[in-house]
């Protein structure tokens, strides 16, 4: 039940990859035929993905993941000049690499929203960069990103648009949702290719500065020894995607609402964030009253169901989400929270596992002293 978190490697993947640690081991920079071969499966690789992402091969960069291609976006137009927007709910690699740049932070709706009338009111000709998720990584919320566009396009016509897209990728068809950005981040552990691997779409125009410096890769935009490997694993995991997602999307949904619906009715003192028609199929976001996140994450693991919490760990302490606060949540209320999310690979059984434990999970906190 953490899916969101990361996924199983897709066969298709692993079997794409296997060439790379053998017969395809070359540096794909050098001239000889080994690294030609090592080249041409890398170039293979990245006009499948360019396809996949609704871009040219040209405008596709391959990143360590979805952090670094946050970074390489925000960094390398906003740390440039003019002005940067974002909004209250971006994942730790958007949000952290803005703050670094002093930026305007545009609050969320209740259910987790960009504010566009906000979002408008901080548009000017001064503003260089817009980032805007695509898909929240805690709530699953899909934001309006077409409409982000459209007011970008309008008020601040000299700004990149930027949008992670990294907990998108494996439920909407990010193609035809993107085209509308300069900027697009993916990474591909979060639709069953391996970790360590992601990309940066710059489209033709959208001029980036490079955060490393090193060697003239990625046409000079990302320095580095390109992880052959990686690209393989990725453009084989997105394809797989595509292939199969309108019957994932519905196995998925059901099973979602299975589970969602099933915990609502089995006990009191539960409440679902956000509105579930505004998320994609795997996100199942519930507070429990009463209860301590934390401590409901520890006792799911022992009974054998793996889950993630709307709060964080940081230096030992544990700090209220970001995202829940922003939505108007207290800090009692996020603290309360776990994130329950599905994937390609989720099962019925594992769903009814869920169902069996989590009850009797809660129940067990509430009726603890203390």
């Amino acid at each position: 039940m953490d899916n969101a978190a990361t996924t199983p490697l897709r066969p298709e993947a692993l079997s794409a990859m296997l060439p790379a640690f053998s017969d395809r081991f070359g540096n794909p920079s050098g001239v000889h035929s080994v690294s030609r071969d090592a080249r041409r499966a890398l170039e293979d690789s990245r006009e499948t993905v360019a396809n996949l992402l609704g871009a040219a091969p040209s405008e596709v960069v391959f990143t360590s993941g979805g952090t670094e291609s946050d970074n390489m976006a925000i960094l390398g137009v906003g740390g440039r000049r003019g002005k940067v927007v974002t909004t209250a709910v971006e994942h730790a690699a958007v949000r952290e690499s803005c703050n670094s740049l002093g930026a305007v932070v545009v609050p969320v709706s209740s259910d987790g929203v960009v504010n566009l009338d906000a979002l408008a009111s901080e548009l000017s000709s001064d503003v260089s960069l817009v980032s805007v998720m695509l898909v929240n990584n805690e709530v699953g919320v899909v934001q309006p990103l077409a409409e982000v566009a459209a007011l970008v396009r309008e008020k601040a016509p000299g700004a990149l648009l930027h949008t992670d897209a990294v907990q998108a990728f494996a439920w909407l068809d990010v193609a035809d949702l993107v085209r509308v950005a300069d900027l697009v981040s993916v990474s591909a552990h979060k639709f069953g290719g391996p970790k360590g691997t992601g990309a940066l779409v710059v489209r033709d125009g959208a001029s980036i500065r490079p955060v490393m410096f090193g060697g003239g890769h990625e046409r000079g935009r990302r320095p580095g020894t390109q992880n052959v490997a990686g690209a393989l694993g990725m453009a084989a995991a997105m394809a797989a995607t595509v292939a199969t997602r309108d019957e994932t999307l519905k196995r998925v949904s059901a099973l979602r609402d299975r589970l969602a619906d099933g915990i609502l009715s089995s006990m009191d003192g539960v409440v679902e964030t956000g509105a579930r028609d505004l998320k994609v199929a795997g996100n199942c976001h519930l507070r429990f009253d009463g209860v301590e996140g934390e401590a409901l994450l520890v006792l799911l693991d022992e009974m054998g169901v793996s889950a993630s919490a709307g709060s964080a760990c940081s230096s030992g302490a544990t700090e209220a989400s970001h995202v829940l606060l922003a939505m108007g949540l207290t800090r009692e209320e996020a603290s309360s929270s776990v994130r329950l999310s599905l994937g390609y690979a989720t099962s019925r059984d594992e769903v009814d596992l869920s169902l069996e434990v989590i009850p009797k999970a809660v129940s067990q906190l509430r009726r603890s002293p203390g």
